[in-house]
């Protein structure tokens, strides 16, 4: 088989993998395995909601994926739903019957985003203790959701979250901080809510499926704390980078000043229950077992992959070295896969995200190996602020480069991966997927 036409079968494979994954954690399928309605009961694993009982239901969602989630919950519940709100990134809208929707700005903040939060906000206050409230939570929440705390201009806001997306921090400590400049992060809708049952559906975009880190945690108690803040701004030489009212906002919380977040443990929490419905654990799964029925031999290396994109490619590529020179870990073909969420540390001035870097890095260190092919994309189909997924690698990305003129290592020191792959035409763009379980990574050896 000619390198063209290998090269071609293993993206056909890749794309076949990388869709058997992503149909894994659709709403649709994400819903149908955790929730079931009975008469006027509405089963969430094994609790049991009476939907017969006196009081209203209310959908309410933030994230990237809420709307898609909204309209499958919509198909179950029809008319049992009273008032929606739903919150989701531009573009990633679909049409819903019961609920309102609002789109907003994402990774950053915009005023859409307040005007919508503020509406949320607004309609959980009219719930009461007889009340059911749905809330759907995906990934991007944080960003749609900003309700900037009392004197915290959204400009500045802005600004600490464009200063945290570049400097490498992982989503985790960006989160610590959203939920202390919010105010309905940290579990603070909870609060909002009056009394009123709360039931949250969790798509889990995070490391460990930590429900305090998911969308900063709205419906979540908070262990971490203002001192955190603090620490998290040192660690990556924020603390006089970003805007003073946002480090006296943390320095006044962590003197005692401001009140912390609701910690687990609180009363607040004694009627609410959270519930992960999808994460990247079924989306490597539905891969593996894809990967397999297209004659590789499969292994999930990780569902917890993360550090800086370029050394985590090396260490990914070095398996697959391994296995081309040596047959093992496993034979070949072979089709190893990772998830998780890598940073980028933005040091360039060049345009891409975490995957694509990542994708570069791995051209770099297969470069030369035949028959082999790396897939890494974002399951949401949006990599950093591009719009693209991710992108395909091959070992023959750097000779084809060359041939275009393109010097390898100045893309990867310039963080240009986006304008490296779309030149050779090896970007990934799915448009929204409507869900989103982190990143998956895809190496296939012929």
């Amino acid at each position: 088989m000619s390198g063209k036409a290998s090269e071609k079968r293993l993206k056909d494979a890749a794309g076949e993998i990388f869709q058997a994954a992503l149909e894994a954690v659709s709403p649709d399928n994400c819903l149908r395995r955790n929730l079931r309605l009975s008469d006027s009961r509405l089963w969430v694993g094994k609790r049991c909601h009476d939907l017969s009982r006196r009081g209203k239901l209310y959908l309410i969602g933030a994230g990237k994926a809420s709307a898609a989630m909204a309209l499958a919950l919509e198909k179950l519940l029809g008319d049992r739903i009273d008032a929606g709100l739903i919150i989701t990134k531009y573009g990633h809208g679909v049409p819903l019957r019961f609920s309102r929707l609002m789109e907003a700005g994402h990774p950053v903040p915009d005023e859409n985003g307040c005007r919508a939060t503020d509406a949320l906000l607004d309609l959980v206050g009219r719930a009461g203790p007889d009340d059911l409230i749905v809330c759907l939570i995906s990934g991007g929440g944080s960003a749609l959701t900003p309700a900037p705390a009392e004197g915290i201009p959204l400009a500045d806001k802005q600004e600490t979250t464009r200063l945290l997306l570049a400097s490498g921090a992982t989503i985790h400590e960006i989160n610590t901080l959203r939920k202390h400049l919010s105010r309905i992060k940290g579990g603070k809708l909870c609060a909002a809510a009056n009394g009123a049952r709360i039931t949250s559906l969790i798509l889990s975009d995070v490391i460990g499926d930590d429900l305090d880190s998911i969308a900063s945690g709205m419906t979540a108690p908070d262990p971490s704390t203002f001192a955190d803040c603090l620490v998290i701004l040192t660690a990556y030489n924020l603390q006089d980078r970003i805007p003073k009212v946002i480090r006296d906002h943390f320095e006044n919380g962590a003197s005692g000043r401001l009140q912390e977040t609701p910690k687990p443990g609180d009363a607040l929490f004694s009627k609410v229950s959270n519930h992960i419905i999808g994460s990247i654990s079924d989306a490597l799964a539905a891969a593996e077992k894809k990967a397999a029925s297209l004659g590789f031999e499969p292994m999930v290396l990780t569902s917890t992959l993360h550090g800086e994109a370029r050394e985590t490619a090396k260490a990914l590529c070095s398996i697959a070295r391994e296995i081309k020179t040596f047959a093992r870990p496993v034979i070949p073909p072979a089709c190893l896969l990772s998830g998780g969420e890598t940073t980028v540390t933005v040091k360039g001035r060049g345009r891409g995200g975490r995957n694509t870097e990542f994708a570069l890095s791995a051209a770099i260190e297969l470069s030369g190996t035949n028959d082999t092919l790396l897939l890494s994309a974002g399951t949401d189909g949006s990599d950093g602020p591009t719009d693209a997924a991710g992108a395909f690698a091959y070992g023959s990305t750097l000779v084809r480069a060359e041939g275009l003129g393109l010097t390898t290592g100045r893309y990867l020191k310039e963080n240009d991966s986006y304008n490296y792959f779309r030149l050779l035409g090896d970007l990934l763009r799915t448009g929204p997927t409507h869900t989103n379980v982190m990143d998956l990574q895809i190496l296939l050896l012929g």
